[in-house]
């Protein structure tokens, strides 16, 4: 799902940029205002890592391979430290193994920071569903929903992006059904990462629930 360097414009790349720049300062901004934000840290190094690992490891779907993303997964546990650690570790695929691009980054960032924010708030919706649900289905429900929007979401951004943005030179028929195969391939996956940011939730919820609960 990175989208590597060469493939869109300079004025998308530039605003990716400008878009990835106010969720990074908000998310910053969230961060600042816990009481002991370094108390997050080894969480945040944690799950960056996980991330770094998870989404450099291609599947092949021919003509093209996709990955897992777990945005979902670190919008619900990471919080608004989701943001800035998918984009350190995609600043570090992008210069260690040419995963996207330094001038792409900016989009990369948006198309799976973003989501992780919008996991990390339908994760939060538990709250007002535990009277309803009981607090253990509702955590469970709402753990498998960002877990899945998470990607779902990046899948979304990444066909409108490719869409309407395939170079002048390339044949445009063929590169969209590429597009339209790649982005059903990620279907199937959003089951996957859903189930597993669920399970892990669940697991997370039963030895050490703060690390739920704590977040910025």
């Amino acid at each position: 799902m990175h989208i590597p360097d060469g493939i869109l414009p300079a004025s998308v790349c530039i605003a990716g940029y400008a878009i990835a720049a106010p969720f990074a300062w908000y998310s910053l901004r969230q961060i600042n205002r816990l009481k002991d934000p370094t108390e997050e840290l080894p969480k945040a190094s944690l799950l960056t890592a996980a991330f770094f690992i998870a989404s450099s490891i291609n599947i092949p779907v021919p003509p093209s391979s996709v990955h897992l993303v777990l945005n979902g997964l670190l919008g619900s546990i990471l919080g608004y430290f989701a943001f800035p650690a998918i984009l350190v570790g995609l600043f570090f695929q992008a210069i260690m193994f040419g995963h996207g691009g330094l001038t792409t980054l900016g989009i990369d960032a948006v198309m799976m920071g973003v989501p992780a924010l919008v996991a990390h708030h339908i994760f939060q919706l538990r709250h007002a569903f535990r009277q309803k649900l009981g607090e253990k289905l509702a955590t469970n429900v709402f753990a498998f929903l960002a877990g899945a929007m998470g990607l779902g979401l990046s899948a979304v951004i990444f066909f409108f992006l490719v869409i309407t943005n395939i170079p002048s030179g390339f044949d445009a028929q063929t590169e969209q059904a590429a597009v339209y195969g790649l982005t059903l391939a990620h279907l199937p996956l959003m089951l996957i990462e859903g189930t597993f940011t669920l399970l892990l939730v669940a697991f997370l919820q039963r030895v050490k629930p703060e690390l739920i609960e704590r977040r910025g």
